[in-house]
């Protein structure tokens, strides 16, 4: 009976189902094939650059205080884990807020911007020429504006990260097809109705690629503002760790600046699959699809 079942012809549905079931199957092969090369691979350059690492300085007998091997920083990781978690929360803190006022702020602007040309050629080529200006060389003046507390160090975060944020929302709303504005129209939408349902959901890409630039500056503006004039946090420990010249301490907090600079990127890119899984998809599939 069974033997007479498979010879039976199939019909053009069912041939067509099981085609279309054994491409998605493909699909999801050569998917998950791509996230697990693209996890093995950088892990694996890093594990050839600290085998590297290890072997040259006991090799060529480097000074410790000069360059101390791998496993010596991840020994003084560990016993400084304390340590270093105290200031990485510090740090986090300046970051965050940095961070939602680049948001709070730059979103606004890049919508004032788009939306009046006067405002834009007034207040665009300022906006541009200021990131010609140091920061380094403003933290000074906000360190005697505002003392030594928490509010200068967010607010050189906050001017090194939004300029990113202004630009990319600023392209973005700019960036839709003519096409859905005229498809908008012939639906009978206002222009708020097409803003909200065309431009800024056609908009959101670019202005989460500008987030996650802005997210890895704002590590950075906290950094400079601890440099500068602070008491405490990761950039105030590397400054005391590179004045009683403990190398080992002081690549311990590179590390765990980097680990919270990546995390902080990966929760912004979290936060861009879970608002535009759409778009996320359709990108990794084709990115799969040409590896």
């Amino acid at each position: 009976m069974a033997e007479a079942e498979r010879s039976l012809p199939r019909s053009p549905a069912v041939a067509v189902a099981e085609s279309e079931a054994s491409a998605e199957r493909s699909r999801a092969r050569r998917a998950w094939r791509a996230r697990i090369r693209n996890v093995l691979y950088p892990v694996g350059v890093v594990l050839g650059v600290l085998v590297i690492w290890e072997a040259g300085t006991r090799l060529l007998e480097v000074p410790a205080f000069l360059l101390p091997p791998p496993s010596a920083v991840a020994v003084s990781f560990i016993a400084n884990a304390p340590l270093l978690l105290f200031h990485g929360w510090i740090t986090t803190a300046e970051i965050l807020l940095g961070f939602a006022l680049s948001i709070v702020v730059g979103i606004p602007l890049a919508l004032a911007i788009f939306l009046w040309p006067t405002f834009s050629r007034s207040v665009l080529p300022l906006l541009v020429s200021s990131q010609a200006m140091p920061k380094v060389a403003v933290a000074p003046l906000f360190l005697v504006w505002f003392g030594f507390g928490l509010l200068p160090k967010v607010l050189i975060a906050f001017l090194i990260a939004f300029f990113p944020v202004v630009i990319s929302t600023a392209v973005g709303l700019a960036s839709i097809e003519p096409e859905k504005i005229y498809l908008a129209r012939s639906m009978g939408f206002g222009a708020t109705a097409t803003f909200f349902k065309f431009r800024l959901p056609n908009a959101l890409p670019s202005i989460f690629g500008g987030l996650k630039i802005s997210i890895t500056l704002a590590v950075v503006g906290a950094v400079v503002g601890e440099f500068v004039g602070g008491d405490a946090g990761l950039g105030y420990l590397l400054m005391v760790a590179n004045g009683s010249m403990d190398t080992r301490l002081l690549f311990a907090g590179i590390v765990a600046l980097t680990v919270l600079g990546v995390v902080l990127f990966l929760l912004v890119e979290l936060a861009e699959r879970l608002a535009i899984p759409r778009h996320i998809i359709a990108g990794d599939r084709g990115v799969h699809e040409t590896a």
